[in-house]
């Protein structure tokens, strides 16, 4: 490969690396060895390298100053390890050197990128680009060329299967020669014989490419849509990070059986049950007042696909007919991204009954609406009835007790979505209620416990099961409008009958005439059979605005996982490292990893993590470390000085040089692992 051409299959490899096990490292061609080690007995009381804030760190002949990259890499100096947002302060201790301003940088490459200590890096030109051999990857192990256990990556089907467009395609020629130059290409892999065409467009000669992976600034579109404190980061945001580390916490959560004993170990193909909501007692009498049977809540995970899942048990429940499973089958079709999928019904008697399960899908984090918006008491207030003498308080304003307008048509946008789907299917969501409809993140929500009316209240005797469908329907549309009034109220006390009148005087002091008109249709009984179409000229151009706000919170998480993408690949290399450094034996050698090239990877570790000032503290610079972990990926040609423990001994050696003793290292240990060394 030429010295900037980069062909889509390295372009896709550089980005995305293969797994730790069962890859034979990076896959770089074996050249010499050591081809710039030097080796300098030194002093015990050394003088500090090159003289300035931190010992053993990189050399390189190049100006970091007029570098055409030092702006690029001033992004690093301003990353903290720390994930706070917060306003810059001069005087605090920050983990990272605190660089020049990042705008700044990127507008004029000749600003100081780093403070001191500062090391230098080559420039992206054509002349300082390590050039790829033909099939080699940036990362570890990613080329077909070197893993006979994937298709080739330049055959046609999986470039199909990505949509993002490949830069190295862009400035390319389109003349008629070219376009007729394809020719059909013959790749043997794995005993296996590929017969393709080639017609990945050769860029133009002047495109270059890093030759090692660099972490990009923020979009745009996403960096102005909030300003940020201390911004860019390496890690993605702390609320998205707990937010889903709290799911997970959720989701892998178990039940001690020692003292939960009425909760069975298994229950049909499910195991691992743990309780989502407080278990009733066992003298309970008394029965739930949505489904008129006691409801327990687990969840557990199927032993058929290894997925966790929601239970939602009907103790007392006894099924004598099974024409019901024809509607279930109907529910288990209903695929909507506002509501909870029915996944299988069953009945069991481990709990020691007989009991119905319905089976959905698990939503970790999720509470109800009526958990999140009806569980004050003292939201009832407004519609208590007052003594004699007591005062009237004053009616609730927004953002002072009642909920902002646009939450409520956002709820609004995504039920009617809901029921419309459910309506089209036949059927009739019969559970429109604050109990049995969830909430995950901020506004996201799902109806849930779906096809539990159709199966308790089936009735045999009729013909056509489907022929009440239109009168639930209806049902499902006032009780949707009573939702929509408790929210406007923010109390559950508002849809009463006696306060009906004093809860629409509320929602017209406080929303607009939209939404009053659209409570108002869907509370008033009509002479004609209505639709939940028919609340769409209601909603309006709302409809844009959620969209608007739906698509712009896509590009914040892809932003975040933009972020985490690389931090998995050097991941995977600190692993690799993990199992190179500091190993005790290795065929019944116990000096294998001080020795050899062994010995290199050590002091790199020491280069990487080990730096110290001049005064002998700890140089922590996490934009170094990344920068050096990046480095050895590519292999670069640029030269590092290694300095030993003793301070006696300086080797200098190329980050292509580490690679290879990395790669070569690692094969080794992989090897022996699987018995063939």
């Amino acid at each position: 490969m030429e010295g900037a051409t980069l062909s889509d299959a390295n372009l896709t490899n550089s980005y995305f690396s293969s797994s730790f096990i069962g890859v034979n490292g990076f896959g770089s061609p074996a050249e010499s060895k050591y081809s710039m080690m030097q080796r300098m007995t030194t002093s015990s009381s050394s003088p500090s390298l090159l003289n300035d804030g931190a010992k053993n760190f990189s050399h390189s002949t190049h100006d970091p100053v007029n570098s055409p990259t030092a702006s690029l890499f001033s992004d690093f100096g301003g990353l903290s390890m720390s994930q706070r947002r917060k306003a810059p302060n001069p005087t605090a201790s920050e983990f990272i050197p605190k660089g020049a301003p990042r705008m700044a940088t990127m507008a004029q490459s000749t600003v100081q990128a780093f403070p001191s200590p500062i090391f230098p890096h080559p420039g992206l030109s054509s002349s300082t680009a390590a050039a790829l051999a033909p099939g080699m990857s940036l990362s570890a192990g990613s080329s077909p060329l070197h893993s006979p256990k994937i298709t080739p990556h330049t055959s046609p089907a999986p470039r199909r299967r990505s949509h993002t467009p490949n830069p190295a395609n862009y400035m390319v020629p389109t003349t008629a020669a070219d376009q007729n130059a394809h020719m059909i290409q013959k790749e043997t892999v794995g005993g296996t014989t590929y017969f393709y065409t080639d017609n990945t467009p050769a860029p133009m000669a002047g495109m270059v490419f890093p030759t090692y992976h660099i972490y990009p600034p923020t979009a745009p579109h996403v960096a102005y849509m909030q300003p940020k404190a201390n911004a860019p980061s390496f890690f993605m945001a702390d609320e998205l990070r707990q937010e889903l580390i709290n799911r997970h916490l959720i989701t892998m959560a178990q039940i001690d059986h020692s003292e939960n004993p009425d909760v069975p170990s298994e229950v049909d193909s499910y195991h691992s049950l743990f309780p989502l909501e407080p278990l009733p007692p066992p003298n309970r009498m008394q029965k739930t007042s949505n489904f008129s049977y006691i409801t327990s809540c687990y969840k557990a995970v199927n032993s058929k696909d290894d997925l966790p899942y929601c239970l939602r048990r009907i103790q007392g429940f006894r099924l004598v007919n099974t024409k019901c499973m024809m509607l279930v089958d109907m529910w288990k079709k209903i695929q909507h991204s506002n509501s909870v999928t029915l996944r299988e019904v069953f009945t069991t008697k481990a709990f020691g009954d007989h009991s119905l399960v319905f089976s959905y899908d698990f939503h970790a984090g999720a509470e109800t609406m009526f958990s999140r918006h009806f569980n004050d008491p003292a939201a009832d207030s407004y519609f208590t009835k007052r003594k004699w003498g007591q005062h009237e308080p004053p009616p609730p304003r927004q953002h002072a007790g009642l909920l902002p307008e646009s939450l409520i048509w956002a709820y609004i946008v995504q039920l009617s979505s809901a029921l419309r789907s459910i309506h089209t299917a036949g059927l009739a969501c019969r559970v429109m209620d604050p109990s049995k409809i969830l909430i995950t993140g901020k506004t996201r929500l799902r109806v849930n416990c779906v096809g539990v009316f159709d199966v308790l209240t089936f009735d045999n005797s009729q013909t056509n099961h489907l022929a009440l469908m239109p009168q639930y329907q209806q049902a499902d549309l006032v009780s949707l409008g009573k939702v929509v009034l408790a929210l406007a109220c923010n109390s559950l006390a508002g849809i009463q009958r006696e306060n009906l009148q004093k809860a629409m005087e509320l929602v017209s002091i406080n929303y607009s005439s939209d939404l009053k008109n659209l409570i108002l249709y869907l509370l008033t009984e009509q002479s004609r059979m209505r639709s939940v179409n028919d609340i769409m000229p209601m909603i309006g151009a709302r409809f844009y605005t959620q969209l608007d706000a739906s698509q712009m919170r896509n590009d914040v998480i892809e932003e975040d996982l933009a972020k985490e993408v690389q931090n998995g690949r050097l991941f995977r290399l600190l692993a690799k490292l993990g199992t190179i450094n500091e190993r005790p034996e290795f065929q019944k050698d116990p000096s294998w990893s001080e020795t050899g090239d062994r010995y290199l990877l050590k002091l790199f570790r020491d280069h990487l993590f080990h730096q110290v000032t001049e005064a002998g503290t700890p140089w922590m610079d996490l934009s170094h470390i990344v920068s050096c972990l990046n480095k050895l990926d590519a292999g670069l040609p640029e030269k590092i000085s290694l300095v030993s423990r003793d301070e006696k001994s300086v080797l200098v050696v190329t980050y292509s040089d580490l690679k290879r003793c990395f790669e070569s290292t690692f094969q080794e240990l992989q090897a022996a692992a699987s018995g063939s060394l």
